[in-house]
């Protein structure tokens, strides 16, 4: 069963659907995005990178990236929008922002060069 019609189906069957404003969503969304962030707030790079190796911290961050996923499916739900058309739109807009030439091995922001 596809993730959208899992995460309609489990909203629907608790009439959780008259909750789902955009409004509501993307705010539970960010509230879940900073979940996550907060996993990493204080590790090193090296300790971010080294979480795989910890089975009940990896599971915690598994959590919460499919928490952000779910939040997001339904937002885009809700706006009628085709995340993986936009996902695709975006990286071409991006690959004409950052050319390889220009960002290969490069972290500065396109605008601030």
């Amino acid at each position: 069963m596809p993730v959208f019609f899992s995460s309609l189906k489990f909203a629907e069957a608790r009439n959780w659907d008259q909750f789902h404003s955009p409004k509501n969503l993307s705010m539970a969304l960010a509230a879940e995005a900073a979940e996550l962030l907060e996993i990493f707030q204080w590790l090193t790079e090296q300790q971010s990178k080294d979480i795989v190796n910890s089975e009940k911290d990896i599971a915690e961050v598994k959590e919460e990236i499919a928490d952000v996923f779910i939040y997001l499916v339904r937002l885009a739900d809700k706006l009628n929008i085709d995340i993986e058309q936009e996902v695709l739109a975006k990286i071409a807009l991006n690959e004409k922002k950052y050319p390889i030439d220009l960002s290969k091995n490069n972290a500065t922001k396109y605008n601030k060069r």
